[in-house]
């Protein structure tokens, strides 16, 4: 066997210099005095504005021209194929403010729409939690069909309760 290959035990191991570890610790002590830095100094995160001071970067907008128009409840008796036997259902009309009292007046029709709308829905739509949606865009265009165009915005529904 040649003598040259094989290892000698008696070297001693080498070893490893104390610069990395001092880089480590330089390097962590600056990131950490520079959170702090940051933290203290407001940076981040963004202090909230004072009580009574409005931040300059998120004005508020100002709220739109709307008025709310409360539709009376609706209980609709649901045929016998349904697990539910009432439909009880209330909403809320939003409206531009120079028509609510358009809207008000034009009440009874629109309670009849939605009565009539309602009880000629099929029942797996009414059981349907995904059907709202669709059923929601559906009176609204015929509310606004109803009222003109531009009176009505949206339709909101309060209680859509089957029992």
């Amino acid at each position: 066997m040649n003598e040259a290959l094989v290892p000698l035990d008696d070297a001693p191991p080498k070893r490893k210099g104390k610069l990395p570890v001092i880089l480590g610790l330089v390097g962590a002590l600056a990131l950490g005095g520079g959170g702090f830095f940051v933290t203290y100094a407001g940076i981040y995160p963004p202090k909230p504005a004072e009580e009574g001071e409005v931040a300059a970067a998120d004005p508020a907008a100002p709220l739109p021209d709307v008025a709310f128009v409360a539709v009376e409840p609706i209980v609709i008796s649901l045929g016998p194929q349904s697990t539910a036997r009432h439909l009880r259902f209330a909403s809320q009309l939003e409206v531009t403010t120079p028509y609510a009292k358009d809207v008000t007046l034009l009440l009874p029709r629109i309670v009849d729409l939605l009565n009539s709308y309602l009880r000629a829905v099929e029942i797996t739509q009414l059981e349907d939690p995904a059907a709202l949606v669709r059923l929601k865009a559906q009176m609204l265009r015929r509310i606004q069909i109803v009222t003109g165009e531009g009176r009505v915005r949206d339709l909101l529904i309060s209680e859509f309760v089957l029992n």
